[in-house]
């Protein structure tokens, strides 16, 4: 009973203990065993076996007795020597040799193990003193099987990659990887002929490899290349529904611009497809009857759209149905086109399920979630392309259904308001007002934009912007400042609204407010294009250059190839005396519009200004080319042949400017002076007497009739020597005229000011007003007066030759006979931003388009 022990009362589990692990006996983990691999790394995992060989060891010295190391009666002697002996490890041997054969230790031995140990053998638990462990066995590559499996592989490959290139936007490398695709292709197709398995050939593969390589040739317009890939494929029997390739193949036919191919090819694709695909059957459809519209056959255009709406009605359809009915002029079908049109369904859900219905916080994360998604911004781009092919329609259908464009409005705006397109109405009306402004007729556009002042915010801000936009081009800027408030108020978000503000004061000069109103127009909509630009303009007029210039390079960066924004650079640049940075900008410029003479003539006074006068005949040279009537452009290229002693060159410039401004004689005697410089002297006379007809009482045309006729000995010198001095005398009395006048008016003004000092009760007389309408038309008659005295003035003398007066005075004479109201022609970049004009865009796409 002591032997016995008898489980504790506590212990609840009589097994505990069993599955407990240890970690020593873990092998697959002596990898990570820090300690381990440090001790196989050192010498003590590399150290000798302990035999007894070594006699000097304390194990290999030390005799361990066994059970046969026991003297006894019988052969103690032989006992007692076995009870020596050791084994060849140092430890004593589980069994004694006899006979050369090992006592088993058991009854039962395992198998594959032995007792003893080879003699002379190291202990060696890890396998370690056998090497590493042999290679795996290599697979066999050379046999026809896997080659052709590899070759397989690299064909995918090759397309996947084909596919992947095209989706990068490089189509050569797509292509180039699709010949080479075709080519594997082909050779595995050979190599599977030569080892007896063309039954096995891979018939999917062949079919993308051909497909994707027709394809690779159509997208880098090789189409009769794609042409010839897609026959190989429709023609093998092999390939199931390669019908349907045909439709790709009319589309290439329909590129070509071969239409009646395409209607083949696309017709025989629709009789290869069932009526189960009943969309892909729609949509070929639909393309039969775009190629018929280009055709201009109409009506068979119309049976297949007809057959589109009936079936399966969409916005597309029902649009180039609507396009066909107006071609031929069909008033009745037009209508009932642009209601199928309007009840065509688009396929989305309603914005409804993106209102959050209840407080669930978990509810509306999922929906907020949603309301940016891709397949929310799908919707939301079907949605406006069928309200832009419906607002379309509207317009294009309203002048022809009714007698009046204004009751076709009237009429799509019914229609549309009982369709699920409410919202359009009021887009409608809106184009109604601007198509009166089409037409010219801006009191009905200003009616019908007034109907919206008490419509919601949306609209109200739209037409109020829209009318401030009106009356601020009818210089009415008290109307358009009202305008503009009202659209503000209704909506302060809406940029066009504080663009025309920000303009009616600009035009008020209150150019600090202008830029204010700019700035918060740009916060609303980073993207405005309208404000930034007006924004630079108000800078350019505070003077601020610098923030000018930041204005415009950014609009620039926005708008690369804008025409006005570089125009404006380089202004700015000239104003920064930088005629380099100007220069390069104008050149970029040129390179936009290089027929525009403003820009070309702004380059020749550049390159003038820096001394380059080829470069700056060059500019003047084209834009002389272009507009032949810039006086200030043909009166540089005549001084500049003069310069250069080319005067016969100079004569014709100076007989166009003759042509523009018949009345200014300083034309025709340039074009004398040019016979005379060139020494023909017979025409140059010819040339004065007919100015001197012209104008009797030129005083320069009359000197050098008096020196041609002395230096040629003609008798009429005396005559023209008379006339001469009576013109000079006339000059004198004129001239003192002038001086009387003009002492007699300072005097009028002197006593007309004492007088109202005095009597300034009075100052409402008769008498008084009489004398200052009189004081002012002798003012007015002296200032023209001075003006004749300085063009006199700015003549030569006797002995001085026309010739000799610098070109700043022919400049100073100059007075333009047509007056303000009669302008040159200008380019559209000269008078929108040399004038600083505004742009004409500043109330969007989406208010007035264009």
């Amino acid at each position: 009973m002591e032997n016995i022990h008898l489980a504790a009362e506590a212990e609840d589990d009589l097994y505990s203990g069993y599955n407990d692990y240890n970690p020593t006996f873990d092998s697959e983990e002596l990898d990570n065993d820090i300690g381990f691999q440090q001790a196989v790394r050192t010498s003590h995992g590399r150290r000798p076996p302990m035999t007894a060989k070594f006699p000097g060891t304390a194990i290999g010295a030390r005799p361990v007795g066994t059970s046969y190391g026991v003297e006894s009666s019988q052969g103690g002697r032989l006992l007692k020597a076995r009870s020596q002996m050791v084994s060849s490890m140092g430890r004593p041997m589980t069994g004694a040799v006899q006979d050369g054969a090992a006592r088993p230790m058991t009854a039962v031995r395992a198998a594959g193990y032995s007792s003893t140990m080879a003699r002379g053998s190291t202990f060696d638990p890890l396998g370690q003193s056998k090497g590493p462990a042999p290679a795996l066995e290599t697979k066999i590559e050379d046999s026809p099987e896997e080659k052709i499996k590899i070759l397989e592989k690299k064909v995918n490959d090759l397309i996947e990659e084909s596919c992947m290139a095209y989706s990068r936007g490089d189509q050569q490398l797509a292509l180039e990887r699709a010949k080479e695709a075709g080519r594997k292709e082909r050779a595995l197709v050979r190599q599977r002929e030569q080892t007896g398995t063309s039954d096995h050939i891979n018939l999917d593969l062949t079919y993308s490899v051909l497909f994707n390589l027709a394809t690779q040739y159509a997208n880098n317009d090789m189409y009769q290349e794609a042409l010839n890939t897609y026959s190989v494929i429709v023609k093998n029997k092999m390939f199931s529904n390669a019908g349907r390739l045909k439709v790709n193949m009319a589309n290439i036919y329909f590129k070509q611009k071969n239409y009646p191919k395409a209607i083949k090819f696309y017709r025989m694709a629709l009789d290869q497809i069932s009526n189960a695909h009943k969309e892909m059957r729609i949509k070929i459809m639909q393309n039969i009857g775009v190629v018929f519209i280009k055709m201009g056959q109409y009506s068979d255009a119309i049976t297949s759209f007809e057959h589109i709406m009936s079936e399966s009605p969409n916005i597309k359809s029902g649009f180039n149905l609507i396009l066909c009915y107006y071609a031929i002029g069909d008033r009745d079908r037009m209508k009932k086109s642009f209601q199928k049109l309007i009840s065509a369904p688009l396929g989305i859900d309603e914005e409804d399920k993106y209102i959050p219905a209840n407080d669930d916080p978990k509810a509306n994360m999922v929906i907020e979630a949603i309301k940016n998604d891709q397949l929310h911004q799908m919707e939301r781009d079907r949605k406006a392309l069928a309200e832009k092919y419906i607002m379309t329609s509207a317009k294009l259908i309203a002048p022809a259904i009714e007698n009046s464009f204004a009751a076709g409005f009237d009429w799509c705006v019914d229609m549309v308001k009982s369709s699920q397109y409410v919202e359009l109405a009021n887009d409608l009306e809106i184009n109604k007002a601007i198509t009166y402004l089409r037409q010219r007729d801006f009191n009905q556009a200003v009616e019908t934009l007034k109907t919206f002042e008490k419509k919601d915010s949306r609209v109200k801000s739209a037409a109020a912007t829209n009318l401030s936009f009106l009356y601020f081009l009818e210089r009415d800027f008290d109307q358009a400042d009202r305008y503009a408030d009202m659209a503000m108020s209704a909506d302060r978000y809406n940029p066009a609204a504080l663009i025309n503000k920000g303009n009616t004061v600009f035009e008020k000069q209150d150019y600090e407010k202008a830029a204010e109103f700019y700035k918060e127009a740009l916060r609303n909509d980073s993207s405005c294009t309208e404000g930034l630009y007006n924004l630079g303009l108000t800078y350019k007029k505070l003077g601020r250059l610098d923030e000018a210039l930041d204005c415009f390079l950014k609009l620039h960066a926005i708008l690369r190839n804008c025409p006005q924004v570089m125009f404006q650079l380089a202004s700015l640049y000239e104003m920064l005396e930088d005629p380099h940075q100007a220069i390069d900008w104008l050149m970029q410029l040129i390179s936009v519009t290089p027929t525009d003479p403003q820009v070309l003539a702004k380059l020749g006074e550049l390159y003038d200004n820096e001394g380059d006068k080829s470069q700056a005949f060059q500019h003047y040279y084209e834009s002389f080319r272009y507009f032949p009537s810039n006086i200030g452009v043909i009166e540089w290229l005549g001084a500049y042949y003069i310069d250069t002693q080319f005067c016969e060159k100079a004569i014709q410039y100076f007989e166009r400017a003759t042509l523009i401004q018949p009345t200014q004689v300083k034309w025709q005697l340039m074009v004398a002076s040019c016979y005379r410089r060139s020494g023909n002297y017979q025409k140059a006379l010819d040339t004065y007497k007919d100015i001197h007809r012209k104008f009797p009482e030129n005083v320069e045309c009359l000197r050098f009739l008096v020196r041609l006729c002395t230096d040629m000995g003609l008798k009429e010198v005396q005559e023209y020597a008379t006339k001469l001095k009576k013109v000079e005398k006339m000059k004198e009395i004129r001239e003192q005229r002038v001086k009387s006048g003009r002492e007699s008016s300072a005097r009028g003004r002197r006593e007309g000011s004492a007088g109202s000092a005095s009597h300034s009760e009075a100052k409402h007389s008769p008498v008084l007003e009489q004398a200052r309408d009189s004081s002012h038309s002798g003012h007015g008659n002296s200032t023209r007066s001075e003006r004749l005295s300085a063009k006199l003035r700015s003549l030569p003398g006797n002995n001085e030759p026309y010739e000799a007066s610098a070109q700043r005075d022919i400049d100073a004479s100059y007075v333009d006979p047509l007056g303000p109201q009669m302008e040159r022609p200008k380019t559209a970049a000269k008078k929108r931003f040399e004038e600083d004009e505004f742009a004409d865009e500043e109330l969007g796409d989406d208010l007035l388009p264009e």
